[in-house]
């Protein structure tokens, strides 16, 4: 029988001296830091750590490091200036992001909205929630609309309802996302009764955030598997983070793991400047060294988007390791997985009725970095 998950939330590691039950470590330095970034954790993502500084522990529990960051920012990615109604960002065009929950199941310590983890900047109501939505319903521009938080599935079912309910009744409003780290750090919490509203919903999507190999579970591959049989399409968004997945061989049995658990990578992230996060970051070169060593050699299903979210509110900045070499009016010279050197004819700039057949011409040379 699954455990209930508000059980497992009582539960939760919130007190630098629960650590102590399973590790044997000096936690003064730990509670320094929690007087500043608070600290919260499942006991079912707790329980996944096997050891001290391991990728899981290095993810959720408080480093002193992040006293230690000279350069980060508390709003980096400038969302409050972005905010026509409170916990609403609207950036793009044709899209917006509602905050609609202050809670999480697990504190990240990389979060972008560290300012707001344990203490939260707004306070959630009805009202609220239909201010947000009403400026929904009065920007027919809006096709695309994103719950996030906080994390949305810490919310009672029927505030969940409430909110799908009636955005999907706005004309306009195309599609609905939900961006949620609880198939990873509270897996229990997707129950059949949650995904039987969502159905209810479509088009529906769930963008999840899993970071490492070890967070795929039994658990968790039942809560995925229950949410694609609702037939929610699944992403997963992942950060690129110093000492945890920074590496290929992580990345690609991460990346492989989830599509057998019907998950498609969407995102890698280069990490935001968030203000207690510095020990976190990596240069952008392994972010792009990692994607290089993907692809051609898994499927492309397995290969995520690497972006960059511009510092400043300037939005997600999609980035690619350089396979063109060279373009010009006549032909693309391009760089294949292996490093070998391809020629792809361009067509004429003003074609004619009849096509001349042009001569394809492969040239294999091998390609090394400057």
């Amino acid at each position: 029988m699954i455990e209930d998950w508000k059980s497992i939330l009582k539960e939760s590691i919130t007190r630098p001296e629960q650590i102590l039950d399973k590790f044997n470590v000096d936690i003064n330095p730990i509670k320094s830091v929690v007087e500043k970034y608070p600290m919260f954790i499942s006991r079912y993502y707790f329980d996944l750590i096997e050891e001290v500084e391991d990728p899981i522990w290095k993810q959720c529990i408080p480093s002193p490091l992040e006293l230690q960051d000279p350069y980060g920012y508390e709003d980096p990615l400038n969302e409050e200036e972005d905010s026509p109604v409170p916990g609403l960002v609207h950036r793009y065009p044709d899209r917006v992001l509602m905050c609609i929950s202050n809670s999480c199941a697990t504190y990240c310590r990389f979060c972008t909205r560290k300012r707001k983890v344990g203490k939260p900047l707004i306070s959630f109501s009805k009202d609220l929630y239909l201010a947000q939505i009403n400026y929904v319903r009065e920007n027919t521009s809006i096709r695309d609309v994103l719950l996030s938080g906080g994390d949305p599935f810490m919310l009672p079912d029927d505030t969940i309802e409430l909110l799908l309910k009636k955005l999907r009744v706005i004309p306009h409003v195309e599609i609905l996302r939900i961006g949620s780290r609880i198939p990873c750090t509270l897996p229990q919490r997707v129950t059949p009764r949650l995904c039987k509203i969502l159905k209810k919903y479509h088009p529906l999507y769930v963008n999840v955030h899993f970071e490492h190999p070890n967070e795929i579970t039994e658990e968790s591959e039942r809560a995925c598997g229950l949410l694609a049989d609702a037939g929610i399409p699944l992403g997963n968004q992942s950060v690129l983070l110093r000492g945890v997945n920074d590496n290929p061989e992580t990345m690609k049995n991460l990346f492989q793991k989830l599509l057998k658990i019907r998950v498609k990578p969407y995102y890698l992230f280069q990490m935001d400047l968030v203000k207690g996060t510095y020990h976190f970051r990596t240069r952008v070169e392994v972010g792009m060294k990692i994607l290089e060593a993907l692809i051609g050699w898994t499927s492309g299903l397995a290969i995520p988007r690497f972006v960059i979210d511009a510092p400043g509110g300037g939005g997600k900045i999609p980035l690619q390791p350089d396979y063109i070499l060279s373009i010009d009016d006549e032909k693309v010279i391009l760089r294949n997985y292996e490093g070998k050197i391809y020629v792809y004819p361009q067509i004429p700039a003003e074609e004619k009725e009849e096509r001349i057949p042009l001569k394809i011409q492969q040239k294999v040379v091998k390609w090394r970095a400057i």
